[in-house]
């Protein structure tokens, strides 16, 4: 079966998930030859090991609190707070607590 991602002009709600956080997945919410958007779910004390991908990256913490590495520092990131990453950035995040994270991904290469 084929996931269903919005299309071009498609309202998306990224409002938190409150109550229903426990329950959420992980979901691409929008998928193009260049841009790649998704809802990270991290439950408290969960990672996502360090790793870098060849396009500018946007993280932003929209509930909950995490934990981003970079090469040369760490930051606690809260509901609310954006970073943008260059690509080829290596990073890594971990949920301080349950948390969901909308990540924006420039695709090269297309």
């Amino acid at each position: 079966m084929a996931l269903h991602h919005a299309s071009s002009g498609d309202l998306i709600d990224v409002r938190p998930l409150n109550a229903n956080l426990s329950a959420a997945i992980t979901k691409t919410l929008y998928k193009s030859d260049h841009l790649e958007v998704f809802r990270m779910i991290l439950r408290a004390g969960k990672s996502m090991p360090r790793h870098h991908v060849a396009g500018e990256v946007t993280i932003q913490c929209l509930e909950g609190e995490i934990e981003l590495a970079l090469a040369d520092r760490s930051q606690q990131m809260r509901a609310g707070e954006l970073v943008c990453l260059s690509g080829g950035e290596e990073h890594a995040l971990r949920a301080l607590k349950g948390s969901s994270v909308l990540v924006t991904l420039l695709l090269h290469g297309a």
